[in-house]
C-alpha cells in the first residue's frame, strides 16, 4: 500500500484495525492471566499480579524503544527517496542488535534477580512466592516479548501489518485456552498463567518469522555504517514510546507502596484489576499511533503536509472515541470488571465501584495523550514527545501520587491521574496546533 499516494482514510483505517488487533491481544496476556488467577486463587493472585505488572512493562517499552524508534527512522528515510533502501536497513539491522542486547540485559536481570525486582516493586511475604512461581515458566523465553514488540512495528511499515496482528492473535488464543488448560485442568494455578503466556510469546514471534520468506518483503539485514550514531538515533527517536511502557510500571510500584501506606491490600486488588483496565486503554491508544506512524513518517520524509493532516484527523477523532467509550463504561458498570478479574469479597465489592470510577475518568483524556507522543516523533520531536511522556509518567504523575494523600486524604489518590492527564491534555493540544501549523504545503 502507497503511503505516498494512497488514499488516506483507507489507509489508515486499514492500520489501525490490524494495530487494534495487535494492542488487544497483546493486552490480553495479562488481562487473561489476571482473570483466571483470581478466580483460582482469589485477591491475592490479582494482587500478585500486580506486583509482577512492572516487570511486564520493562519488557514490552525495550522492545517498543528499538521497535518504534527504528521504524519511524525506516519510514522517514524511504519517504524521502524510493532509493532510500539499503539505509533505512541499515537502521533495521541496528534495531535488530539493538533488541538482542537489551533482551540479553532483561533476561539475565529476570533469571538472576527476579526476588529482588518482585521485592523492589513491593512484594511482601504474602504476595512474593505466588509472584515468583507465576515468573518462573517466563524466565525462559523472555527475548521471545521484546522481538514481537520490535518486529511488529517493522512489518508495519513494511507494508505488512496483517501478519503482525496474525501473529499476536494467534498467540493470544493459545494464551486464553493454555491460561484455562495450565491453570485449572492440570492443577498448575499461578504458575500455569505463566506458562500458557511464555508459549504464546514464542508462538508470535514464529508467525512474524515468516515475513522474511514473503515475496514483497524489503527488510534486509545490511551493515549499518555507523552503529552506535544509529542505536543513539533510535534510543532518542523512540524514547518517549519506551518511557510510556516503563512509566506505566513505575507508576504502578508508587501506586502499590502508597496504597499499601494508606490503604490495605483490598484497596491493592482494587488497582489490580485498574491496572488491567488501563492496559486496555493504553492498547487501544497504541493503536491509534501504531496505525498513523507509518503514514505520518513517510509523507514527512517526502514533504506532504496535507496528509499529514488528514491522517491526524483520523487519528485525533478515534482517540476521541476511545477515551469517551472506556470512561463511559468504566462509570456505568464497575461490578462488570471485578467480577471478571476475582472472586470478590463483600470487602472488594464496598470499595470498588468508588476507587474504578475516580481512577477511569482519566481514561478520557488518556488516548489522545499517548497518540501525541507517536505523532511527535512521527515529526521527527523526539524533545516535545519525551516532554509528553516524562509528564504523564512521571513527573506530574508522581507528584500527585506521592501529595494528594497527605493532603486531602487517602482516597485523594485515585484522582491523581486524572488530573496528570488533564494538565498533560493542555500541553499536548496546544502544541499539536503549535507544530501541525508548521506543516508544509498547507
Amino acid at each position: 500500500m502507497d503511503f505516498l499516494t494512497g488514499r488516506i482514510r483507507k489507509i489508515y483505517f486499514k492500520y489501525l484495525t490490524a494495530a487494534f488487533g495487535s494492542a488487544l491481544i497483546t493486552s490480553i496476556y495479562s488481562i487473561v492471566d489476571m482473570a483466571v488467577v483470581g478466580q483460582y486463587q482469589g485477591p491475592n493472585g490479582t494482587a500478585a499480579l500486580a506486583v509482577v505488572s512492572p516487570i511486564w512493562n520493562i519488557i514490552y517499552s525495550l522492545g517498543l524503544l528499538m521497535g518504534i524508534g527504528g521504524s519511524v527512522l525506516f519510514g522517514t528515510i524511504r519517504g524521502m527517496s524510493e532509493h532510500n533502501v539499503k539505509k533505512s536497513n541499515e537502521y533495521f539491522t541496528a534495531a535488530l542488535i539493538g533488541v538482542g542486547i537489551l533482551a540479553l540485559f532483561s533476561w539475565a536481570s529476570i533469571v538472576f534477580f527476579d526476588r529482588e525486582l518482585l521485592q523492589l516493586f513491593g512484594a511482601e511475604e504474602t504476595l512474593l512466592p505466588l509472584a515468583r512461581e507465576y515468573i518462573f515458566p517466563v524466565k525462559f523465553v523472555v527475548p521471545s516479548f521484546l522481538f514481537v514488540q520490535m518486529l511488529a512495528a517493522f512489518l508495519r511499515n513494511d507494508g505488512n501489518p496483517g501478519l503482525a496482528t496474525k501473529a499476536v492473535l494467534l498467540g493470544g488464543i493459545f494464551n486464553v485456552f493454555g491460561d484455562y488448560f495450565c491453570v485449572f485442568v492440570l492443577n498448575m494455578g499461578i504458575m500455569g498463567a505463566g506458562l500458557a503466556t511464555g508459549i504464546g510469546s514464542v508462538i508470535s514471534l514464529s508467525i512474524m518469522l515468516t515475513h522474511f520468506r514473503r515475496a514483497k518483503n524489503t527488510l534486509r539485514l545490511e551493515k549499518p555504517s555507523h552503529l552506535l550514531s544509529m542505536l543513539k538515533s533510535i534510543g532518542i527517536t523512540g524514547f518517549s514510546t519506551f518511557f510510556v511502557d516503563v512509566a506505566m510500571g513505575l507508576l504502578t510500584v508508587l501506586f502499590n507502596r502508597q496504597i499499601l501506606k494508606y490503604l490495605d491490600t483490598n484497596a491493592l486488588s482494587v488497582y489490580g484489576i485498574i491496572i488491567n483496565i488501563s492496559t486496555f486503554v493504553q492498547c487501544c491508544a497504541y493503536s491509534i499511533g501504531q496505525a498513523a506512524q507509518p503514514v505520518i513518517s513517510v509523507n514527512y520524509g517526502a514533504g506532504k503536509g496535507e496528509r499529514i493532516c488528514e491522517t491526524l484527523k483520523y487519528a485525533l477523532a478515534t482517540a476521541a472515541a476511545f477515551g469517551v467509550g472506556w470512561a463511559a463504561v468504566t462509570m456505568l458498570a464497575p461490578i462488570f470488571f471485578v467480577n471478571i478479574f476475582m472472586a470478590p469479597t463483600d470487602e472488594i465489592l464496598a470499595i470498588a465501584p468508588r476507587i474504578i470510577r475516580s481512577y477511569g475518568i482519566s481514561f478520557l483524556l488518556l488516548p489522545l495523550n499517548i497518540f501525541s507522543t507517536y505523532y511527535f516523533q512521527a515529526l521527527m520531536k523526539p524533545s516535545v514527545s519525551f516532554i509528553v511522556s516524562v509528564s504523564r509518567g512521571a513527573l506530574l504523575s508522581g507528584v500527585l501520587i506521592t501529595f494528594l494523600p497527605m493532603l486531602a486524604g487517602a482516597d485523594a489518590i485515585w484522582f491523581s491521574m486524572p488530573l496528570t492527564e488533564l494538565l498533560v491534555a493542555i500541553f499536548v493540544i496546544a502544541t499539536i496546533i503549535r507544530y501541525t501549523k508548521l506543516l508544509p504545503e498547507l
